[in-house]
């Protein structure tokens, strides 16, 4: 049971396509047709047709998803990314990310228009990259990929992490002589 806001539509066609209209954009998702989606009276229930597991598991799956689609059309997605190391840089230039990860090479990474992309850099502090957008699975994805460009290492905590990310770090090979 997903209660709708105020400036939410949703409507649900013949092939089960779930599209959701609010202040922020629209999205559609399709839903496998077992599956049935009823609005009424600004509430959307997600109903399965018996009680298996398969069922029970593509009824979670659908009424997350939905829900993540209204909360993304009226309120949005947020990820920020922090990156650790010396030399570490970051620039954007529109939807095009060029990153300094301590390759021989600057990273160019690009960027969906549907994700808004901000860096913001200060002095004595770490980049900071900021995603944001309406659909939740592609601002994750997208934060995945560019941590996936420099893992965080666990010895001196180098790379690029979440904000507020802890990494547990290893003692070197000196503590283990002693």
């Amino acid at each position: 049971m997903i209660e709708l806001p105020a400036k939410v539509t949703i409507t649900v066609d013949n092939e089960n396509i779930v599209t959701v209209n609010g202040p922020k954009g629209t999205l559609s998702q399709q839903i496998h047709p077992e599956i049935k989606v009823v609005l009424e009276d600004n509430i959307l229930t997600v109903e399965r047709p018996t009680e298996q597991k398969r069922h029970k598991a593509m009824h979670g799956l659908y009424r997350a998803l939905i829900n993540n689609m209204v909360v993304g059309v009226t309120e949005g997605y947020k990820i920020s990314l922090e990156i650790v190391g010396v030399g570490y840089k970051a620039v954007v230039n529109k939807n095009i990310f060029e990153f300094s990860l301590g390759y021989s090479h600057t990273i160019v990474f690009v960027v969906p228009e549907e994700v808004v992309v901000t860096a913001v850099t200060e002095k004595g502090k770490n980049p900071i990259v900021t995603l944001e957008g309406i659909d939740k699975q592609l601002v994750g994805q997208i934060a995945a990929k560019v941590k996936s460009l420099r893992p965080v290492e666990p010895y001196k905590g180098k790379g690029v992490r979440v904000l507020g990310e802890i990494v547990r770090r290893k003692a070197g090979k000196t503590a283990s002589k002693k």
